[in-house]
């Protein structure tokens, strides 16, 4: 799926499961696809992730990146950096795969065809470091139709 068709604002909800001592975390909040000037496509996420303990405000950026012809080659044509432009996968439907340090991530999306009003992205996550699987659902907010007076 062309990112592009991302541009703009999507509620989203995670829910991450440590699969270490059982914790189930959750977040939820906004995430904003916006154009940049350099044809980059900034993903910013800002929310709340709770927990039974308590409560912490939560935001990263990452971006959607068009690929240099040559490159490493996502289907897509794009792929998904870091806000300091280290890379982190491909962005496609199909499975992928980031190891950061000695811990491996492998997730995937499911993107529906045509206008997207909802999609999600997961994780499994595995090394010394870490152990949990973290899903992601995106859906556009609600809209309420106003009839004119």
């Amino acid at each position: 799926m062309d990112p592009l068709r991302l541009v703009g604002t999507w509620d989203f909800r995670r829910e991450v499961q440590d699969h270490r001592d059982g914790s189930v975390y959750t977040a939820r909040g906004e995430a904003t696809f916006r154009a940049e000037d350099d044809g980059r496509i900034r993903w910013t996420e800002n929310g709340t992730l709770t927990w039974p303990a308590g409560s912490t405000p939560v935001t990263r950026t990452l971006f959607l990146v068009r690929e240099e012809p040559g490159g490493l080659g996502s289907p897509s044509g794009w792929r998904v950096t870091f806000e300091d432009g280290r890379d982190f996968h491909p962005w496609t439907a199909g499975a992928v795969e980031h190891l950061c340090g000695r811990d491996l991530y492998q997730g995937g999306m499911a993107l529906p065809p045509g206008p997207p009003r909802s999609w999600e992205l997961s994780w499994r996550v595995r090394g010394p470091e870490k152990d949990y699987t973290m899903r992601t659902r995106y859906s556009r907010p609600f809209e309420v139709e106003v009839a004119p007076l």
